[in-house]
C-alpha cells in the first residue's frame, strides 16, 4: 500500500479536501485504501505469434481500409515523439498515414520525424500555434483514410491497435451496420512507459454516461466524413474531444449501433507531473471547457437543464429544471440504488439480472467514480423506480397492478405487489418492455432508497 502513497496522489487528496469537506475526503481515503488492497494491473501484450498471425491476416484482407493518424505537436519532449512514433511503426495493420501537425517554433520535431525513414508519415509544420483544436483541424484537413484517430504526442498505442480497430470494422460491415465511430479501452503508463496501470475497462456506448465523464478518452477512429463534417472547436481547448464525442453522439441519436466498444487495451497514456492523467489540477480549465461541452449538448437538445461539477474533477451531473419527462422524451424511467446496511443491494442491473454495483459502500464512488454517475440502464429495480405517465398502462399490462406511488413520494409502491412476488423477473420484464417501446432508463445514483 506505501508504494502507491506518492506526492501526485497526496497533492490530488489535499484538493479535494479543500473542495469536498472531511466527510467526503473521509470516505474518499477508505475507498483508496480498500482499492489499494486489490492485485496490482498487469498490462500483458500480445505474444510475437500473436502478432504474426495479425501480420498474415493484414496480407490478405480485403478491402484494405486505409487508417488516418492525426498528431498534433508543440514542444514534445523528443524521447517521449520517438516512442510514440515507434508505437505506430509497430503496428501490425500496415495500411495507415501519420500526420505531424507541427506549431513548434523551432525543427525539433521535424529532426525527429526525418530520422525515420517512412513515408506514411507525413509532416507540416503550422505557421502557428493556434490551439490544439486548431491544430489538430489542419491535420484532420490533410488526411485521406477513410478513418481518422486521434493521439496525443506523447502516448503510446499498442501494437495491434490499428488490427483490432480494422477487425471490428469488418465484422460490422458483414451485417451491413459500418461503424461512425469506434474507441478501445486503456492505461496509463510512468514517464518513461515501462510501467502500466490505473486500466480504463470501458462500457459499450452509454450517452447518459458520456455526459458524466468522457469514458470514450482514447483510443478513437471516427469515420473521415463524420470528423470532417464536425471538426474541433477552439472554444473547449482542453476538452476539444469531448466536445467533438458529445457532438458525434448528438448526430448518431437512433443510430447508436454505429458506436463501437473494442474491448482491448489499445493505448497507454502518459503520465507527467504537468498531465491531467496525474496531476489533474495542471489544467483546471480542461474541466471547465468539459463542463461548457455538456451544456452546449443539452442546449442544442433543448433540455431545461444545468451542468455541475460532481466531487471529482472532470465528472459532470446535469440537473434537470423540471420535471425530468418533460424534459426528457426519450425517457421511459428513471431509478436509484436500493441500500441494505450501507451497502448497494440493487438499481441498475444487467439483462441477466446482475446488478451493477452490488456490495459497494453508499459512500464511496466506485470503479472509476462510475457508481456516483448517471447513466443509461439496461434494467432498473422495481422497487427504487419512477415510471414516466405515459407508460402507466404498459406498466400495468407488465406487472398486473396499476401504478401507484406511496403517499409524498414518486417512486413505485411495492406494496401493492402480491406478497412472494419476483421483484428481480418484474424487474428485467418491465425495463424490457419500455426498450421495446423506445425508452431509455436513466439510473440515477443520487436517488437512494434504504431497504
Amino acid at each position: 500500500m506505501l508504494k502507491r502513497i506518492n506526492r501526485a496522489n497526496l497533492k490530488k487528496t489535499i484538493y479535494y479536501l479543500k473542495r469536498n469537506g472531511l466527510k467526503n475526503t473521509y470516505y474518499t481515503i477508505l475507498e483508496r485504501l480498500a482499492a489499494s488492497r486489490q492485485p496490482l494491473y498487469r498490462f500483458i501484450p500480445p505474444d510475437e505469434s500473436e502478432l504474426e498471425r495479425q501480420r498474415r491476416d493484414c496480407r490478405v484482407w480485403e478491402p484494405g481500409l486505409t487508417f488516418s493518424i492525426v498528431v498534433p505537436c508543440y514542444r514534445t519532449v523528443p524521447g517521449h515523439l520517438l516512442k510514440m512514433l515507434e508505437s505506430v511503426l509497430h503496428q501490425t495493420y500496415p495500411r495507415w498515414e501519420l500526420i505531424l501537425a507541427d506549431a513548434t517554433e523551432d525543427d525539433s520535431v521535424e529532426r525527429v520525424q526525418a530520422s525515420l525513414s517512412d513515408s506514411r508519415i507525413r509532416y507540416v509544420h503550422l505557421t502557428e500555434n493556434a490551439g490544439i483544436a486548431e491544430n489538430t483541424n489542419r491535420g484532420v484537413e490533410l488526411a485521406s483514410g477513410e478513418y481518422i484517430g486521434l493521439l496525443d504526442h506523447d502516448d503510446l498505442l499498442t501494437p495491434d491497435a490499428l488490427y483490432c480497430m480494422a477487425a471490428a470494422i469488418d465484422q460490422r460491415k458483414r451485417i451491413k451496420k459500418e461503424p461512425m465511430l469506434l474507441y478501445s479501452d486503456e492505461d496509463k503508463c510512468n514517464s518513461e512507459g515501462t510501467v502500466f496501470y490505473e486500466p480504463n475497462f470501458k462500457e459499450d456506448f452509454n450517452l447518459d454516461l458520456l455526459l458524466s465523464n468522457n469514458f470514450i478518452c482514447h483510443f478513437m477512429l471516427m469515420e473521415s466524413s463524420l470528423i470532417r463534417k464536425l471538426m474541433l472547436r477552439k472554444k473547449y481547448d482542453g476538452a476539444q474531444d469531448y466536445d467533438l464525442f458529445l457532438r458525434a453522439a448528438a448526430q448518431l441519436v437512433g443510430q447508436e449501433d454505429r458506436i463501437i466498444h473494442v474491448p482491448n487495451v489499445l493505448y497507454h497514456w502518459r503520465c507527467h507531473t504537468s498531465s491531467t492523467a496525474e496531476n489533474p489540477q495542471s489544467k483546471l480549465y480542461a474541466y471547465d471547457a468539459g463542463r461548457l461541452a455538456v451544456q452546449d449538448f443539452a442546449e442544442r437538445r433543448g433540455w431545461q437543464a444545468k451542468v455541475v461539477d460532481t466531487a471529482h474533477l472532470g465528472f459532470y451531473r446535469l440537473e434537470y429544471q423540471n420535471d425530468i419527462f418533460e424534459i426528457r422524451e426519450d425517457l421511459g424511467a428513471i431509478g436509484g440504488p436500493l441500500i441494505h446496511k450501507g451497502k448497494i443491494s440493487g438499481g441498475r442491473m444487467a439483462e441477466d439480472g446482475h446488478v451493477y454495483y452490488e456490495g459497494l459502500n453508499c459512500h464511496f464512488s466506485g470503479y472509476l467514480h462510475r457508481a456516483s454517475l448517471h447513466q443509461n440502464a439496461e434494467a432498473l429495480d422495481i422497487r427504487n423506480i419512477c415510471v414516466r405517465k405515459e407508460a402507466w398502462g404498459l406498466f400495468q399490462d407488465v406487472v398486473g397492478v396499476p401504478w401507484q406511488t406511496p403517499p409524498g413520494q414518486e417512486i413505485f409502491d411495492v406494496t401493492v405487489l402480491p406478497e412472494k412476488s419476483d421483484f428481480k423477473a418484474l424487474s428485467l420484464t418491465l425495463s424490457q418492455a419500455l426498450h421495446k417501446a423506445g425508452y431509455k432508463l436513466l439510473y440515477l445514483p443520487e436517488k437512494k432508497r434504504e431497504l
